[in-house]
């Protein structure tokens, strides 16, 4: 998976000018124009790396005559103490460039992580690890990309990705099967039908109407084993809300295809990463 350059350079772009602004005080009065340095990354933490042709990209946009040395790339195993990378150029760009670029690299490292640490915890198991559109506003490209570089699987993109009928469709529709009949009279014919259900009975209901995919939503382990049981394959199953790192194996084990977490996300922890001047 490659990020679209034009959207890499858009978000940077709009984050260097929140931070620089016209002018940064520090750098700019005390480092020459002309002066020159290097600097590398180093994790500090044990994960997944991601972002770092993102991170990378901040300062080239800041001078395009920096260069790099890569010792790491996106997706890779990275332990405390490993060199990420080496970066050569004006100090001035590398000074200004440096918070940004943390800033990008740390936080998709933590989702690919997290998404990893997830992946590895339900090895064995019929379930694959996705995401949820609780991204963070203009940065949902970076974010599910992370989680592609932890081993994980993207959910929607967005809302033209798949039809999915939350509660509040079903209820303001008035039914459920009413809903999935005339979604189905309306929808291309690539497009799947995903119903969330909080009982047996709305999954007997959401079968029956011919839901591609069943949301089990809150459901406890044993009610999750019998609605396996009950699909028998009919459809694809997706355990959702309330799922951590300290449940999440229980939840592969009810025999579920699908778990799907919003906290890869929305409140992962940053990725240690520092930058040192050599």
């Amino acid at each position: 998976m490659t990020l679209p350059q034009f959207y890499v350079d858009d978000l940077i772009k709009r984050a260097i000018t929140e931070d620089i602004n016209y002018v940064d005080v520090t750098t700019d009065y005390l480092i020459g124009e002309n002066d020159t340095t290097t600097a590398k990354f180093i994790s500090k933490d044990e994960g997944v790396l991601a972002g770092l042709d993102v991170a990378l990209r901040v300062f080239t946009l800041l001078d395009d005559t920096v260069s790099f040395e890569i010792y790491k790339h996106d997706g890779d195993a990275v332990q405390k103490g490993d060199m990420i990378a080496r970066i050569s150029g004006k100090t001035r760009a590398l000074l200004k460039g440096e918070r940004t670029a943390l800033n990008l690299l740390q936080h998709m490292s933590g989702i690919a992580s997290m998404t990893n640490r997830c992946v590895k915890l339900v090895e064995g198991t019929n379930a694959g690890i996705t995401d949820t559109r609780k991204t963070l506003p203009g940065l949902r490209p970076l974010q599910k990309y992370a989680v592609i570089c932890g081993g994980g699987k993207n959910h929607r993109y967005n809302l033209s990705d798949g039809a999915m009928l939350k509660d509040n469709h079903i209820d303001a529709y008035g039914s459920l099967t009413g809903a999935v009949n005339a979604l189905r009279k309306k929808i291309g014919h690539m497009v799947k039908i995903e119903v969330e259900t909080r009982t047996l009975e709305e999954l007997d209901e959401a079968l029956t109407a011919g839901a591609d995919v069943i949301m089990l939503d809150n459901m406890d382990y044993d009610t999750m084993k019998e609605a396996v049981r009950r699909t028998n394959g009919r459809a694809l199953l997706e355990a959702s809300g309330n799922v951590t790192p300290e449940n999440i194996r229980k939840v592969a084990e009810c025999g579920v295809d699908i778990i799907s977490l919003g906290a890869l996300t929305h409140s992962v922890k940053c990725f240690d990463i520092s930058m040192r001047i050599d």
